[in-house]
């Protein structure tokens, strides 16, 4: 058997774009024949999927997945280049897929979860499953995130914001489940979708995260030559009284809930009238909420040259 070395895994690589474990064993499998290497490398369809690694995937889709009992749901996000493509069923199709993995799977991070076998073909890993999705679809795609929630003294509520753009799963602990309560349960997972909370509750929040918050304000003060001229007490109050108004704006039970017939119930005085109508004891314990493309920079692009450079190679 030829040595395979760095420098031929190398040159396949750039000549073909296919992943670098892939090239080592296209060479390993041809006695480190370059031309042979690239054919197994088309063969098995990795060569012209990798090509699409590059490729910046910031559509997609959040979809998640929970079990019949409702007591264990995930969310994932996955991404692919175009919205017209996270459109299509296809892509759905293997999102809903890679969602039902991780409600099942037992990975705490994304390498193992990559690297589990693919419950629809045990032949394959999830990473397989990715690289085949892409040669299947044509597009770069990216399993960028996950996250499971169990609650066995209740359940967890589910809800998916227009249609896979944003993801949601809230957990609900209670003695009592009945119809009203997993209503009560979807709409606070509306509410986590419409307004994105940071914290379920201001104990959440970290001790440096208002100490921060109130430097800003005290800056905003000083630089305003009215508020700075007012007493240090006053500035004092003028500063509590405002990071009071963020906290509400941030945790999730503090908001105002969004169904409010008086526009001034709180999340949690909404919860707090359910579990009194039903009898029970009902408590918002965390939330995941997964934004599609969230904290990616989408470059912009000159589309009508994309399809026109398309065009040209198509006619090739």
């Amino acid at each position: 058997m030829a040595n395979v070395t760095a420098a031929t895994v190398k040159e396949l690589r750039e000549m073909t774009g296919a992943g670098m474990m892939d090239c080592k064993k296209a060479l390993a499998e041809t006695d480190g024949d370059m031309d042979k290497a690239v054919e197994y490398l088309r063969e098995k369809g990795l060569a012209g999927s990798e090509k699409k690694a590059g490729r910046q995937t910031v559509e997609g889709l959040s979809l998640t997945c929970a079990t019949d009992d409702g007591k264990k749901a995930a969310v994932v996000e996955v991404n692919i280049e175009t919205d017209f493509a996270a459109n299509t069923d296809k892509f759905k199709e293997y999102v809903n897929a890679v969602a039902r993995q991780a409600l099942d799977s037992s990975a705490t991070d994304m390498d193992a979860f990559l690297a589990e076998k693919w419950a629809k073909d045990p032949s394959m890993t999830v990473e397989d499953s990715r690289k085949q999705a892409v040669a299947d679809i044509s597009e770069n795609i990216g399993i960028r995130r996950f996250e499971r929630v169990e609650e066995a003294n209740g359940f967890v509520a589910t809800y998916i914001h227009a249609g896979g753009k944003i993801g949601v799963i809230v957990d609900v602990e209670t003695d009592v489940i009945n119809d009203a309560i997993k209503e009560m349960g979807k709409n606070v997972a509306m509410q986590v979708a419409a307004l994105s909370p940071k914290y379920t509750r201001q104990s959440e929040i970290e001790a440096s995260y208002i100490e921060h918050e109130k430097e800003i304000l005290k800056a905003q003060i000083e630089n305003d030559p009215k508020e700075a001229a007012k007493p240090d007490k006053v500035k004092e109050g003028m500063i509590m009284g405002r990071i009071n108004k963020e906290m509400k704006e941030i945790c999730l039970v503090d908001q105002i809930y969004v169904k409010a017939e008086d526009g001034k119930q709180s999340v949690q005085k909404y919860v707090e009238e359910v579990a009194k109508a039903n009898n029970a004891k009902i408590n918002i314990k965390k939330f995941v909420r997964f934004q599609t493309g969230e904290g990616m920079e989408k470059k912009e692009e000159d589309y009508a040259a994309e399809v026109a450079k398309q065009i040209a190679e198509a006619s090739k």
